[in-house]
């Protein structure tokens, strides 16, 4: 059993601020969207309720769920049918669970983030917080005890 040295030890929240600023950025998603697909992937199977359950925590958007539906973050596993299920299941995409894996490897410094244009748009630099954003991610990527 993991204890709370245990995850100090991993440092696996030192650079978490800015690891979520690059995927909301680079994946249209807000802070709260995201970390509210992270809690849904947890839970693996979940209904409608369990979503609203998890967005108490949250901001209040009522286009939260059909922008998750519609950019595919979210997927219906098992539909309803009227008679035997009274309610859809759904699960986080495939593309959902890969950005975060992908936030997990870069956290524990098995990833570096992407320092090109093209893999990255904060590298463009169009505003001031990108340029800040852009030092801390060559900090990050050059921390190997991540």
């Amino acid at each position: 059993r993991l204890s709370a040295g245990d995850l100090k030890d991993l440092n696996l929240l030192k650079h978490y601020r800015i690891i979520r600023k690059w995927a909301c950025k680079n994946n249209g998603l807000t802070d709260s969207d995201l970390e509210l697909l992270i809690y849904l992937d947890c839970i693996n199977m979940f209904t409608i309720n369990d979503f609203k359950i998890g967005t108490y925590s949250y901001s209040w958007d009522n286009r939260r769920w059909n922008k998750l539906i519609q950019n595919d973050w979210v997927v219906v596993w098992r539909h309803r049918n009227r008679t035997t299920q009274k309610y859809n299941i759904y699960k986080v995409s495939f593309k959902g669970k890969q950005l975060i894996q992908r936030i997990y490897r870069i956290m524990l410094g098995e990833d570096d983030i992407p320092t090109s244009e093209r893999r990255n748009s904060i590298m463009k630099g169009k505003s001031y917080i990108d340029k800040v954003l852009q030092t801390s991610i060559y900090n990050v990527n050059k921390d190997k005890n991540r």
